[in-house]
């Protein structure tokens, strides 16, 4: 792999106005296949949240690779999949309302794309009643965000068992875990949940587990494999990576394929530069530094502001001129791809193209005044 940041340098980068997103397909490629070689090389063990990707050729990249179940958060992104030629889309998300009729609406306008969504209550299921959508039970590991607690097993039977036939499966995000016992653990108990409603008559076509820190400890969970249903997990970082996600996941063989371009402009004290990217380009969610600058292990980025990033050098090397482009690898790349319009795609030191980042925010608050 070559030295950062000949990695990603390109020619005409120059012309481009910054902060910009770049997307490298190829890296993305490589990523992809690395992820099918954590899941066995079986594509159909992996429903990739598509909060990361958002650009309709990075998931037709994936479809490519016979990845055809996906798992989004909005109707935005779900409308984005099912465009991109997704076969499968699971809305991970409790949506009612109006949310959920213009989940309906994309449902009939991709009639050949199996739909489906999370729910912990009858009163949730029963919006999704006679209209086609399939439905996941939502159940809580003890991250306490959404879902029916693990341990309330009797209340998760007597919902499947209402939902009859839209009955698919579990979903089981457990973002928080990050050791494996202790996934292992929770994993032992969703089997338990699963031999429960066996007992009941209730079949589990489908267990979703495990985001990117988490994904491996699933993989390697032999009750996970070998159960009688099909068990996929759902990382979606993993498509782009970022500072978090390489180190979480070492050994795999991942690359940061999503960088943002910045400018220095400004030398506000000595030791320190400032560039173009602050929190609405890179985002500050996980913290500071928000940011690495590629192939420059010694300089350190402070805490941003709106518009501008000062950076340390530590002493270590020259500061960078005004005028000069830095590519930084945000700490966070999900977000950090949502704050853009716009994404560059370079291919083999040039650009290869500009995309829309179809998926990015929300649909406008009237795209489903019609539904």
């Amino acid at each position: 792999m070559p030295e950062l940041p000949s990695l990603y340098a390109f020619a005409n980068a120059d012309r481009l106005l910054t902060p910009a997103l770049l997307i490298y397909p190829d890296l993305v490629d490589a990523n992809i296949r690395a992820t099918l070689l954590l899941v066995g090389r079986d594509a159909n063990r992996w429903r990739p949240h598509i909060k990361t990707a958002k650009i309709p050729s990075v998931i037709r990249q994936m479809i490519g690779h016979g990845v055809r179940s996906f798992k989004c958060s909005t109707t935005l992104e779900l409308l984005t999949a099912c465009q991109a030629g997704a076969s499968d889309v699971l809305l991970a998300f409790p949506v009612t309302g109006a949310n959920a009729r213009r989940t309906v609406a994309i449902a009939q306008q991709f009639p050949e794309v199996r739909i489906s969504a999370l729910v912990e209550s009858a009163e949730q299921a029963a919006q999704w009643m006679g209209q086609g959508i399939g439905v996941f039970i939502d159940v809580n590991p003890g991250m306490d965000r959404t879902g029916i607690g693990q341990d309330r097993v009797d209340e998760i039977r007597d919902l499947s068992g209402k939902l009859g036939a839209q009955f698919r499966g579990l979903h089981y995000y457990d973002g928080h875990v990050k050791e494996e016992a202790a996934a292992h653990a929770g994993y032992d108990r969703l089997l338990e949940i699963v031999g429960v409603l066996a007992a009941a008559g209730i079949a589990v076509q489908e267990v979703i587990t495990s985001g990117t820190p988490a994904a491996p400890f699933a993989i390697s969970h032999a009750g996970l494999c070998k159960g009688p249903f099909l068990h996929r997990v759902s990382p979606g970082t993993v498509v782009y990576n970022d500072m978090s996600s390489v180190k979480q996941l070492p050994g795999y063989g991942y690359v940061q394929a999503a960088v943002v371009l910045s400018t220095v402009v400004s030398h506000p004290a000595p030791g320190v530069f400032t560039c173009d990217a602050g929190h609405k380009s890179v985002s500050a969610d996980a913290g500071v530094p928000t940011c690495e600058v590629a192939g420059h292990p010694g300089f350190k980025p402070l805490k941003p502001s709106e518009e501008h990033l000062p950076v340390d050098v530590g002493g270590a090397e020259n500061v960078p001129a005004i005028g000069s482009l830095i590519y930084l690898i945000p700490r966070h790349v999900c977000p950090t791809v949502n704050n853009f319009d716009e994404a560059v795609l370079v291919m083999g030191g040039e650009i290869h193209g500009v995309e829309r980042v179809a998926a990015r925010g929300h649909e406008g608050p009237c795209a489903g005044a019609a539904d």
